[in-house]
Parts: structure tokens; sequence; C-alpha cells
């Protein structure tokens, strides 16, 4: 009997020793603008095995404008964002919360709590893929959205008691939100903070322990109630930080590899957690031969795989070159074809 994707996912995060390697894209609406034959390409020949389930809600949300169109969109939380250019995402500049006084009259939206669980829980029944919630819980990064990047910092170093206040009124919503998609038919929860820059974390990492890991573990475990698995996101270099979030209770971990020392992952990480992708998409994917892409995947899969442990997702964002992402999942499936038959085989890391 065939197995699922769903089966395939679970194994993996199981390191149940999966027969082959589960794939994921991340498409940007600027590659679907710009190479939308590329896209049908990908979606026919390297179909994921993760999706995200429909944000369906009883009522529509509050919203302005377009997340990834050039202008200014504003979120169900009132949050701004500018966004100059068409495709990507854009940044807050105006403060939703400028002034600590404006908290009072602050409160997040009601609205998404309201699922339409009937239609979602449709949307899980009719597909045989690992489904992940349809929204996304980042404490940190909504912060940032309400108060400003910058102001954001500063409040995280100066600790004025307004800012947990704050902070527990996010977190208090996302508890409420986490549990309305755990008690849908989903496989799984989203968490996204992007906790690096190039070369280190964006705060010390004191806030990051004191602050913010333990909001992440009462979200996941709300999950482990409902018996669903947790993923997360995360850009930069995070090396210091993922034992904290594997003892937080996340599955997998997408993060930007290639930011890191990938045999110090391996060495410290394999087998506890899976890695979700992914492949540079600062230099590899934007600029290198099919040879640098043969050897980025081979690096990933060497050092990272045990039993499973790893997702094959690579982002198919700004500038990346249409011909790397196909070759980077043809590179993987030539992987996958290894595993078949030979289920207890592991690769020594470089």
């Amino acid at each position: 009997m065939k197995k699922t994707s769903r089966h395939i996912v679970k194994e993996t995060l199981e390191f149940g020793k999966p027969d082959r390697i589960p794939r994921q894209i991340w498409t940007l609406p600027w590659a679907e603008k710009k190479f939308p034959e590329t896209v049908k390409y990908l979606h026919k020949h390297y179909p994921d095995d993760i999706v995200s389930a429909p944000a369906l809600y009883k009522k529509p949300l509050e919203i302005q404008g377009d997340r990834y169109a050039q202008g200014t969109y504003i979120d169900e939380w009132g949050c701004k964002f500018s966004n100059p250019q068409e495709g990507i995402i854009g940044i807050t500049r105006d403060p939703l919360i400028d002034r600590w006084e404006d908290l009072d009259h602050f409160e997040p939206p009601e609205s998404v709590l309201d699922l339409d669980k009937e239609n979602i829980n449709a949307f899980c029944r009719d597909t045989d893929v690992f489904v992940l919630a349809g929204t996304l819980t980042r404490p940190f990064e909504r912060l940032q959205f309400i108060r400003t990047m910058e102001k954001a910092l500063v409040d995280l170093m100066e600790k004025p008691d307004e800012l947990f206040v704050l902070i527990d009124k996010i977190h208090s919503h996302y508890l409420k939100e986490v549990e309305a998609w755990a008690q849908a038919d989903i496989d799984g929860i989203s968490l996204m903070d992007d906790w690096g820059t190039q070369n280190g974390l964006i705060t010390n990492p004191e806030i990051f322990k004191d602050i913010f890991l333990p909001l992440y573990k009462e979200y996941a475990e709300i999950a482990k109630a409902y018996g669903k698995y947790v993923f997360m996101h995360s850009d930069g270099y995070i090396t210091d930080i993922i034992q904290d979030l594997i003892d937080a209770g996340v599955h997998a971990l997408n993060s930007q590899l290639f930011c890191m020392d990938i045999p110090e992952l391996g060495r410290k990480f394999r087998g506890k957690i899976t890695f979700w992708g992914e492949l540079d998409r600062q230099e590899v994917l934007m600029n290198g031969s099919p040879e640098d892409i043969e050897k980025a995947v081979h690096y990933v899969w060497e050092n990272l795989f045990q039993d499973g442990g790893i997702i094959a997702q690579c982002e198919f964002g700004l500038e990346a070159k249409p011909e790397n992402i196909i070759h980077a999942f043809k590179v993987w499936d030539e992987i996958s074809k290894t595993l078949k038959g030979v289920k207890n085989k592991t690769k020594k890391p470089l």
C-alpha cells in the first residue's frame, strides 16, 4: 500500500525511516508572477507534501489592501505595512501603539478566533498531504508590527511595565488562536519569529529565554494536548537557541542553515529535530551553478539526515534562478531513491 504524503511527513518528524524525503516549495508572489510556467512545472513534478490550511472565518477580516502589493497594507490587527516593491512583504513604519497611553485602547482581533472549522476540516479530509494551520503565531514579530522594530527593541532593553502588559495581550490572544486551530483537523501548528541576524541573535539571548521562550512552550503544550506537531520558522543565525526550541516542543524548524555551521548543527541536533529546509537563498539559489546546487543539497543531507529529520524545502523568492529551484528538487528526489531498500542507512557528516 502506497504511503500518503501525510504518513511520510509524520515518519520524517518521528525519525521513522521514511521511504523518501518529503518536499515543500515556498513560492513568493514575485516568482508566481515572473515565472508562472516554472511554478506550474514544479507543482506538477514535485508536488508539496505539506500545505497550509485555508484561513477561513465565519466573518470577513477587517483588512485593507493586498499583503504583497506595492503600497500600503493594513492587517487584521490594524498594523500598517509599507511595501515599496510588488511581490514581497512590506515593513511597519507607523506604530499602532506609539505612546503607551494608546495601550488602553488596544485589543487583539477577536474575529480571527471565529474559524470556519466546517470548511477547514473538509479541506483536511479531502487531502492526503500534511496540513499546517492557516495562520502564524508570532509574538516577537507581532510586538514589532505594533510598535515598529526600532521601538520594540528599545522596549525590550528598557523593559517598561507597559511592555509586559502588551506582550501579555498578544500572548493571551495567540493562546486562543492556537487552540482554535488545534481543535480543527489539521496536523500541525505554525510558529514564526525571526531571531537571527547574519551572524548572531538579534537580541540578548536572555530576552529570548526569559520573555519569549515560555510563550512558545505554552503554544507547544496546547498543540501536544490535541495531538498536533509544532513547526517553526526563524531566519538568521540561531544556533544558540535551537536546543531551547527543541526543549520547548518544536518538532520541525525552518531556518537559514547556510548562515550557520551545518556540520555543527548535525553534531548537536541531528535526530532531535527535523530540519524543514532550507537551501542558501542569499547566494546559491540566486547565483549557483548546477554543481553548486548538488553540493548544497548533499551537504544538508549528509550532515542532518538521521532516519528522517529532513524536509526538502526551499524558497522560490526574489532573484532566485528558476532552473536552480527545479534542480534542487531533482537532486532531492535522486537522494530519495537511495532510501528505498536502504532504510537503515544514516549518512556520516562531512
